[in-house]
């Protein structure tokens, strides 16, 4: 049986329970007596164990034993949950993840380091403990009693003082990917199977067996101080395949004449059973067997218990209705989510793309046919295959609130080893972001998140001789801006030292000393590789790797990062990146005769450049756009295109963050949807086209990188701007220059 694909989702889910998990654990760091947070991490840790039980992985079971049932204590306030506690189980967590990740394949990079951090945590669990040791350390390995313990008292309880389970499997059980041995070796970990009956009377004869087909049933005494729901919990994956019935140690008669008027074998063979396992003794069941013929023959029954087994209060039946009802709420809301291979999504999403090339195509064809009802027809085509791509790449949008939480692990950690007090805020968590820019996004968050520790807040002291609180913030925020998502890092530190950076640069070499840089450009310095301006290295920071490294991670996402400092009230990073990587809407130009394509959610409007500008741009690269300075670019020049200029040409407004920029270009051609195609590795280095895409026609267009056009149009019109005022003679107003 190809078990597979079941582990492979066993690992995905694990994962997700550990997270889940690590969040309920932050919470009850902050509010201990927090319940429902606390049974968060318990249903968590639960799970995984049942989970890892049903494929046999032992090291795992073995290890969540003993932190389920540290948490189990803790629930019935028998363990202090203080910050001592939550610190052990936030690093008991990582050593599952670990485990986790033996499982699915990972090698460890230090299996003795591995093994000996183990040991390390079981030592301390076992601090927690009455006995000094990991009461359940053992559990798995220890040896099975064979003899029972009989218990009984005059109140009509009978058994062995164990938990009496009757089980039979369904005959679909194994075609649903399920090993019946693994439920009973987990049930091991509950506590001690001191008797097992296999069952095989629906065993058919050889010729008729069905070799994929389960015909086994179990009678199991297990002496355990679990609860019946922990112990129903061992079965939670085939309760819909199996059928399962539980009595309590020292069951009443009453009790065991239910269960053998429920099994499917004749009473007889039930009896036998039950005395076999050391359940009941002969006399116990005789005294059953006529308690049952009794209440067939409709006589009143030896010993009546009705109060306790017919008599029940309406509030009980309430409860147990509104149990149900939270049951299936939960079961339908988990039957709305099906979990897809990301492979398959990419598929789907590179299917519409060629899609729409294809329907561009078409579109090209039926123009030039001239035929309307074609024409016609095609536009409804276009609609439906729009509305295709948007619902194709809403299946990878995510929102990114996710990922956030996952930060809050992150300032705990590295906030406690600076020895500082800092807090996590985060806003904008709904927004949503394909997931792909998301998986990458991660590694430049990090950096940014610890940088803003270690640089961006001060110490306890330094922030109270400020006038600030002792207790810092860092704030992670998320917005749709022009068709991108931007997210925001900041901090209530000290903010960036200007004159330190602009000195650190000149000295590296990176600025000229005579060169004029705006504040946001002198800021802008620290994404330089090899720039640093703190003085001790430390295991966070300070070695000058890393800033650059994250804008490049960024700037390969077709993204942009900047950054916003104030002295003494903290820093911002902010970075805007594309909502997908995959289909865009696109604005089509032509510059001679190259084909170009604006994002259109950066297109702000389009005009056509007057005789008196263009008489003037062969002195200055801006005009006047209704009193604001327009800088523009002439992508003619700047791409190197051949050809005469055309006697009216175009300028297309631009906007990005915040900035506004003009390009200059032959023709507008409207509205194009993109299919973006990546450059090849020889034109990585290319600064303003960001990817390609096909036109109908078959050609080639290129796709420009407007924030990278922006700020080169933003730059040069600074330098011109600062020329330009050294040489304004004093009181001339600033305006003279349009």
């Amino acid at each position: 049986m190809n078990l597979e694909a079941a582990l492979q989702t066993f690992i995905v889910e694990s994962r997700e329970l550990l997270l889940s998990m690590e969040d309920s654990l932050l919470e009850l760091e902050r509010r201990p007596d927090d319940a429902d947070a606390m049974n968060a991490t318990f249903r968590a840790i639960h799970t995984i164990k049942g989970s890892a039980g049903l494929f046999g992985l032992d090291d795992i079971v073995r290890f969540t034993h003993v932190v389920e049932s540290l948490l189990d204590r803790a629930r019935n306030n028998e363990v202090p949950v203080n910050d001592t506690l939550t610190a052990l189980m936030l690093e008991c967590g990582d050593h599952i993840g670990h485990l986790v990740g033996t499982a699915a394949g990972d090698q460890p990079t230090d299996p003795a380091a591995m093994e000996v951090r183990q040991a390390a945590l079981l030592e301390r669990l076992g601090r927690f403990s009455p006995a000094g040791v990991p009461e359940v350390a053992q559990a798995v390995e220890r040896p099975v009693e064979q003899e029972a313990v009989l218990a009984r008292d005059e109140g009509g309880q009978v058994g062995s003082g164990a938990w009496h389970i009757s089980l039979r499997f369904g005959r679909d059980v194994l075609r649903n990917g399920m090993d019946p041995a693994s439920f009973l070796r987990y049930l091991t970990t509950l506590g001690d199977v001191i008797h097992t009956t296999t069952l095989c009377d629906a065993m058919p004869a050889a010729a008729e067996m069905d070799p994929e087909s389960c015909y086994l049933g179990f009678e199991i005494d297990l002496r355990s101080e679990a609860s019946k729901e922990t112990i129903e919990g061992a079965f939670e994956f085939v309760r819909e395949d199996c059928e399962i019935r539980i009595l309590p140690p020292n069951s009443r008669i009453g009790e065991f004449v239910q269960l053998i008027a429920a099994l499917p074998e004749n009473n007889d063979r039930i009896g036998e059973i039950l005395v076999a396992s050391g359940a009941v003794t002969h006399a116990e069941l005789a005294h059953a067997l006529a308690e049952q013929q009794a209440v067939a023959s409709g006589k009143p029954r030896v010993g009546e218990i009705l109060v306790e087994e017919n008599v029940v209060q309406e509030a009980v039946v309430q409860a147990a209705l509104d149990k149900q009802k939270q049951i299936k709420d939960k079961r339908a809301l988990e039957n709305r989510f099906v979990r897809v291979d990301a492979a398959k999504l990419e598929e789907l999403i590179n299917q519409v793309g060629e899609m729409v090339i294809a329907g561009a195509s078409a579109t090209l064809l039926a123009r030039r046919t001239q035929d309307g009802a074609l024409h016609e027809a095609m536009s409804l085509m276009g609609r439906l295959v729009e509305e295709i791509r948007d619902c194709a790449l809403s299946l990878r949008m995510v929102e990114i609130g996710e990922t956030f939480n996952r930060f809050q692990r992150v300032v705990r950690d590295v906030s406690r080893e600076l020895g500082k007090e800092i807090a996590l805020e985060i806003s904008g968590g709904e927004t949503e972001l394909d997931k792909t820019v998301v998986e990458k996004i991660t590694d430049p968050l990090t950096h940014l998140v610890r940088n803003s520790i270690d640089h961006g807040i001060e110490p306890a002291e330094v922030r109270a001789s400020r006038g600030k609180p002792a207790n810092g913030i860092i704030r992670l925020n998320a917005y749709h801006e022009s068709g991108t998502i931007v997210i925001e890092v900041s901090d209530d530190g000290g903010g960036l030292n200007r004159d330190k950076i602009l000195s650190k640069a000149i000295e590296k070499g990176i600025v000229a000393p005579t060169q004029t840089l705006a504040d946001q450009e002198i800021y802008n310095l620290v994404f330089e590789p090899g720039f640093s301006t703190a003085d001790q290295v430390t295991n966070l920071s300070g070695r000058g790797v890393g800033m650059d490294v994250v804008r490049r991670n960024i700037e390969a996402l077709r993204g942009s990062i900047d950054l916003d400092s104030r002295p003494g009230e903290g820093t911002t990073f902010r970075i805007r990146l594309p909502l997908t990587l995959a289909i865009i809407d696109g604005f089509l130009i032509e510059v001679g005769e190259s084909s170009l394509v604006v994002p259109l959610d950066m297109v702000v409007e389009c005009l056509e450049l007057s005789d008196a500008d263009r008489q003037s741009a062969e002195t200055r690269r801006y005009l006047n756009l209704r009193g604001e300075v327009l800088p523009f670019i002439r992508l003619r020049e700047l791409l190197a295109i051949e050809g005469e200029q055309t006697r009216r040409e175009n300028v297309v407004v631009v906007q990005f963050g915040g900035q506004k920029a003009g390009l200059v270009v032959d023709q507008l051609l409207g509205e194009f949807q993109t299919v973006i195609k990546p450059l090849g590795q020889v034109f990585r280095h290319l600064r303003g086209i960001s990817g390609s895409t096909i036109l109908g026609s078959g050609e080639v267009a290129l796709i420009l990188d407007v924030p990278a056009l922006v700020q080169q149009a933003a730059s040069r019109e600074n330098e011109q701007t600062a020329s330009v005022m050294q040489s304004v003679r004093p009181g001339m107003a600033p305006t003279a220059i349009l």
